[in-house]
């Protein structure tokens, strides 16, 4: 009998997409509990707290993640931060796979893995706890199970749909990816698998599964489509004008790696022999020209970059093999582009750096996580002088779920529980008419005014290292006499954003 044994170095780059998606996740994880909590993941721990089949501005799976998180351990940014260092790190596992699925040999496959180990938006975003995290994950695993199924068919199908089930009770933006390539595969095909019954039974199985959500949008009067409208005419703080939508893309992954995307995206449409996946090409340029045109947020496109990265790698190796000097250039490139990329995206800098900083500049993620404990020390100094009963009125739900989580998980003394009339945490108020006097947050003098006849401005937050926020300067004011029953204050209080 003869033994064939592997190379050791054969060996390593198998195992190289394992090994680089282990030191993300182990980076991720590291780094988990510099600054702070993010705003979103105080909305995501206190929506958890009131289990439902949806929300006013999203699907039900990343508040259940953050309670289970919870539960298991505990409440601190790296407890919420486990599931997103671990959904990053699949991430790039899978993209190698869908290099060799789309016919790049194990050279390509650790191109690809560090491509998406170093792209910016799956890096930052896998720093905390949000639906975008999940989201890349979702459409990385679909795109790896499309490009299996377009070509060979069969039960993977069945995979297919119930990844984008599950996908669609995280982000309902997972439909709108599922029918770019539905129209991408009726353009250029391969049109025959429309004839597979398990396609079919696919789709029956990922409606199964979303029904849940569907049903409790459709009781609720679709709260969803009315927060997305608003998203698209009137933005919030993560919209930018349209204009800016195509120069996102060009750092939505990084500078360095926009060769190897742009390549495959030309190979899906030009090479015969992943025909069966040029319906991806498709499904980037429809969405692109969807989100522009629907004002949608930049890294709404994130998702298909894993796929373009996979096709691209492919070319890319075929152009190192030419000459060492061109292998030694592209190693380099890729580990300068992890290095800037880290260095931008992750809270690795000190944080009394951040203060007109590239990274704040580059992305308001480190930001939002800076300030959280003087603020709540704010708001807490002030309602120790306000009467019993008082309740904090937030502006927005990253001040009420901070005022909430410090005070129910966090053992912060003296803070009042906190209503805000901003998306779902409109849906959990108004306060008891015995609340007669608030702590407001947020909210300028005028507004008070119309509500409360007396208004006293106490202050002003302000965090330890003077980084820009969207909480920074924010007034905190005592406010009494209300003009009116809360039950005929909250419609005016009431807001989507």
């Amino acid at each position: 009998m003869t033994i064939v044994r592997t190379a050791p170095h054969v060996r390593l780059l198998a195992a190289a997409p394992w090994v680089i998606g282990i030191a993300v996740t182990l980076l991720l994880l590291a780094v988990s509990a510099r600054y702070g909590f993010h705003r979103d993941e105080f909305y995501y721990l206190v929506s958890g707290r009131h289990p439902a089949w949806g929300y006013v501005d999203n699907p039900p799976l990343t508040p259940a993640l953050a309670r289970w998180q919870a539960a298991l351990f505990g409440v601190s940014p790296t407890a919420l931060r486990v599931v997103p260092a671990l959904a990053i790190g699949l991430c790039v596992v899978i993209t190698g796979r869908i290099a060799r699925e789309l016919g790049g040999d194990r050279v390509a496959a650790a191109v690809t893995a560090a491509c998406t180990a170093g792209a910016a938006f799956p890096l930052a975003t896998g720093h905390m706890l949000s639906t975008s995290t999940i989201d890349v994950l979702v459409w990385t695993a679909l795109s790896w199970l499309l490009v299996r199924a377009l070509r060979d068919g069969g039960r993977v199908w069945l995979a297919v749909g119930l990844v984008a089930g599950v996908g669609l009770l995280n982000k309902s933006l997972v439909a709108a990816f599922l029918g770019v390539v539905a129209v991408g595969v009726l353009a250029v095909g391969p049109r025959r698998v429309f004839r597979d019954p398990w396609l079919w039974g696919a789709a029956v199985l990922a409606l199964a599964v979303w029904a849940p959500h569907l049903v409790w949008q459709a009781a609720h009067g679709w709260p969803q489509l009315a927060f997305g409208q608003q998203i698209a005419t009137v933005g919030n703080g993560g919209s930018e004008p349209r204009w800016t939508f195509p120069l996102f893309q060009l750092i939505e992954v990084s500078p360095f790696l926009v060769p190897v995307w742009v390549a495959g995206l030309w190979r899906l449409v030009r090479d015969p022999a992943v025909a069966h996946a040029r319906a991806f090409a498709v499904a980037y340029g429809l969405l692109f020209v969807l989100l522009l045109a629907a004002g949608g947020k930049h890294y709404y496109l994130a998702g298909l970059y894993p796929v373009l990265l996979a096709a691209g790698a492919v070319p890319v190796v075929a152009w190192m093999r030419r000459a060492r000097a061109r292998a030694r250039l592209v190693t380099a490139v890729l580990v300068a582009n992890a290095v800037v990329v880290a260095w931008l995206m992750l809270p690795i800098v000190p944080v009394r750096s951040l203060p007109g900083s590239p990274q704040v500049a580059v992305s308001p993620i480190p930001a939002e996580t800076v300030g959280w404990p003087a603020f709540v020390a704010t708001v807490a100094d002030v309602s120790r002088g306000a009467p019993p009963g008082t309740v904090v009125l937030a502006g927005n739900y990253g001040e009420a779920g901070a005022v909430d989580v410090f005070r129910d998980d966090l053992g912060a003394a003296g803070l009042p529980p906190a209503y805000s009339g901003q998306n779902s945490y409109a849906d959990w108020g108004p306060p008891p008419e015995s609340a007669t006097t608030v702590v407001a947050v947020g909210y300028d003098e005028a507004t008070l005014r119309r509500w409360f006849a007396d208004v006293r401005v106490v202050t002003r937050i302000e965090n330890e290292v003077g980084v820009d926020n969207e909480e920074r300067g924010a007034p905190v004011a005592v406010a009494s006499g209300r003009r009116d029953t809360w039950a005929a204050l909250w419609p005016r209080i009431r807001r989507l954003a």
